[in-house]
């Protein structure tokens, strides 16, 4: 983007904060849902920074303008922010993040400004507890981009459709009250739910509004009393809803109110209620109708834990998504390979077109579920790149040289929804390049192997994967495993497994649920290497003990080669050769019969034993 189209951006802004005798404010990544993928229409972050990353938090005052983003975007931000007049301010432990800078900057009496709609009641409560102290304002009630972004988008109006019953193990009613078991165990009168993954979940719809999810903007608010009027309603633009989904809705317990009423309805609550609510992720602008004397339980969602065990049927699908994308991971990884020893010159732009294509011809495609990764030599070191037209990489090598290029990709399918890592050698790979491949390797197969006691807090057994990369004084900066929802979002709680996570009882581990195991390392300005694949958490067979409780440990779910081209052998112990060769064995034998010519011929290749 034109750098100068940013600092006039931000300087309307300044001016705009003047006009309103604002000190500052804050600029969150998030809706009103508190999202990871935005609609464009509260992209505001992105629109005024030029940041395109997924994460980050802007801060403008009179004379200051900075972005806080973590480890993953350090190089991205530093070269879209260079030129704008916005700082970079890395968010590292121990360094100030933008509530530390504010409190540390800001004098008594000044005032700082955020949308309420997009501001959780989590962090509304860590600024109030910061500025307090130093008698410095929040301000929640004003929208101030509304006056500086006037081309600002339309909300999204795509349709609501129906999770292919075929798919779906369970009615939306018995959802419900499951979710009203779980109210029930709280205490609570009523429960707001805002997102956007939960209320798809439990009323078997999705939708279109959000790149990459399923989702569609709405919210519900579940009355205890299943007699009461209106006892579940669903807050959306009706204009989605067809009436087949309204009368499927009713027959459900669920009514339909127009989307910008939910504050209305809130109101209505009284001090004889209590009101079940995730504090991360509902909105104070949510609440804004809402009086001052009704009771709040502030703990997850129940919906939140309920998705994330899948059921024995759901897992079986999301068995047959994998094989599905590993059929079409080998059709894409034959034909690439076909084209470059053909001397096509190939670009990361190609690798993602050509993902999308072998992938929607798969049953039950519906897309992409996050923006492809392809990411060559230096950009595969940057954990979240992505190729655009404006900025992107051939994969080219000179005589005698080699590189390496990392794929991060992922489709959703009705039955389920897919997460893999992959690296590739380009040209003639070194010892350096092998090395660290098969440090990684290491890690993974460490946790894939690993067993854990049920209900373990998930970031706990984190150390088990990067024991192998510490043992070398190796690491890296990003989590190790995210959950993943089922035709759902790709990145899911409550598990997480980041060391760095803090640890309460919600994120337990739990039979049924399915996450990442992708280790990493990422050498600045040379490679980045990352081995994913997805796991399910399964009961121990034939456990050896009984005395010590019950013990989990993974079942691996994605199908497709580890490019064995690329390992050091004499770095694996026998335990690592033999899991990567039964796991190469299992791999054919999973996709075999789903590819013929050169996609099997690659396949039969592939997963030879090393």
């Amino acid at each position: 983007m034109n750098k100068k189209v940013i600092r006039d951006r931000i300087e309307r802004l300044r001016q705009t904060l003047a006009a309103q005798d604002l000190t500052a404010i804050i600029v969150p990544t998030a809706d009103p849902h508190l999202s990871e993928y935005l609609p464009e229409y509260w992209q505001t972050r992105e629109w005024l920074s030029g940041f395109t990353g997924s994460a980050g938090t802007l801060v403008v005052s009179a004379d200051f303008a900075g972005l806080w983003a973590d480890s993953r975007y350090w190089v991205h931000a530093a070269d879209e922010l260079a030129d704008t007049g916005i700082s970079l301010e890395k968010l590292a432990p121990g360094q100030p993040n933008h509530i530390d800078w504010l409190a540390e900057h800001l004098q008594e009496g000044d005032s700082v400004a955020v949308d309420g709609n997009v501001l959780s009641i989590a962090e509304q409560d860590r600024l109030l507890n910061a500025f307090d102290a130093n008698d410095i304002t929040l301000i929640t009630e004003r929208d101030v981009l509304t006056e500086v972004w006037t081309d600002r988008p339309a909300l999204p109006t795509a349709s609501l459709y129906v999770h292919d019953a075929q798919f779906v193990a369970q009615s939306a009613a018995s959802k419900l009250a499951a979710v009203r078991a779980g109210m029930s165990d709280a205490g609570a009168t009523h429960h707001l739910l805002s997102s956007l993954d939960d209320i798809a979940w439990l009323t078997n719809l999705r939708g279109a509004d959000v790149d990459y999810n399923p989702v569609f903007l709405a919210h519900m608010l579940i009355d205890a009393d299943t007699e009461a009027l209106n006892s579940a309603t669903l807050f959306i633009d009706n204009n989605k809803v067809s009436s087949e989904i309204a009368q499927s809705l009713k027959d459900s317990g669920i009514t339909l109110a127009d989307y910008d009423a939910v504050q209305d309805a809130l109101g209505t609550l009284t001090a004889d209620d209590l009101l079940l609510l995730d504090p991360s992720k509902v909105a104070v602008g949510t609440l804004s109708k809402m009086g001052d004397d009704v009771g709040f339980i502030e703990q997850m969602a129940p919906s939140t834990l309920l998705k994330s065990v899948k059921s024995n049927t759901d897992i079986d699908h999301v068995r047959e998504a994998m094989r599905q994308d590993g059929a079409a991971l080998c059709d894409f990884f034959a034909t690439f390979e076909q084209r470059l020893r053909a001397g096509e010159r190939l670009s990361e732009l190609d690798v993602d077109s050509m993902l999308i294509d072998v992938r929607s011809r798969q049953p039950h495609y519906v897309s992409p579920s996050f923006p492809t990764i392809a990411g060559f030599n230096e950009n595969g070191a940057l954990p979240h790149y992505r190729a655009t037209p404006e900025k992107f990489s051939y994969l080219d090598v000179s005589e005698g040289e080699g590189g390496l290029l990392l794929i991060d990709s992922g489709a959703q399918y009705q039955n389920g929804t897919t997460d893999i890592t992959r690296v590739v050698g380009i040209g003639q790979v070194n010892a350096d390049h092998k090395r660290d491949f098969t440090t990684v390797l290491k890690a993974h197969i460490a946790l894939a192997r690993a067993y854990f006691p049920d209900g373990i807090a998930s970031p706990l057994i984190d150390a088990i994967c990067r024991a192998p990369l510490w043992q070398a004084q190796m690491d890296y900066g990003h989590g190790t495993g995210h959950g993943v929802g089922y035709f759902l979002n790709v990145h899911e709680g409550p598990q997480v497994i980041a060391y760095s996570a803090s640890t309460p009882k919600e994120r337990a581990m739990k039979e049924g649920m399915i996450s990442s195991n992708e280790p990493g390392l990422y050498r600045e300005g040379k490679w980045g290497i990352r081995i994913e694949n997805l796991v399910v958490n399964m009961p121990v067979g034939n456990p050896a003990e009984t005395e010590f409780g019950d013990f989990l440990n993974f079942e691996t779910i994605t199908y497709c080669p580890i490019d064995t081209r690329l390992i050091e052998p004499s770095l694996l112990t026998q335990i690592e050769s033999d899991w990567l060769n039964s796991y190469h064995s299992q791999v054919y034998a999973e996709l075999k019969d789903r590819v013929d010519g050169a996609a099997l011929d690659w396949l039969s290749e592939r997963t030879q034993a090393i």
